[in-house]
């Protein structure tokens, strides 16, 4: 697993100069940037003013597509309203959207920790996540099904599984 220790006996016990180097870096193999900054919000306004006004409706087309359409963007968003209106702890259920995006697409643990992102400015969050999305080939607002049909991110997930019906 670990390259071989160069011996003290000379070039020719060296490793083969063709051997990949072990990373020099704390950072996973495959982790990448986030394509804007946390703060970025105001770059796309249609996104901005849909966060602002109504934040259900940008968390649950995010929701949809980092879940794979396991999860409805409606179901999500009506989930995430009532959390807001009933809590006001909404946050504490996008944050861990925010993990599993992170997660999936080898994403940094930036600025600060997903909880602490989403609890201090959870609409430049949520902006963040739906413009990651669309970076990455995604139409959040298509929904999963047509982002699927449409090969959209196909590059970051890898192909289902296949039964063995007969």
């Amino acid at each position: 697993m670990y390259p071989a220790k160069p011996s003290d006996a000379g070039p020719s016990a060296a490793a083969p100069p063709d051997a990949a180097p072990a990373p020099a870096t704390g950072i996973p193999v495959g982790a990448s940037k986030w394509s804007s900054g946390l703060f970025d919000c105001f770059d796309d306004c249609g996104i901005c003013c849909l966060t602002c006004w109504c934040p259900c409706i940008t968390f649950g087309r995010v929701a949809e597509i980092v879940d794979r359409g396991a999860t409805s963007c409606g179901t999500s968003g009506a989930l995430y309203a009532l959390l807001a209106y009933l809590t006001g702890c909404q946050w504490i259920y996008s944050c861990t959207y925010r993990s599993k995006m992170r997660a999936q697409f080898g994403l940094p643990e930036t600025p600060c920790c997903d909880c602490c992102v989403h609890f201090c400015c959870e609409p430049c969050a949520l902006c963040q996540q739906y413009k990651e999305l669309k970076a990455r080939g995604f139409e959040p607002e298509l929904g999963w099904d047509i982002n699927a049909q449409r090969g959209a991110g196909a590059a970051m997930y890898p192909p289902g599984a296949q039964g063995m019906g007969r």
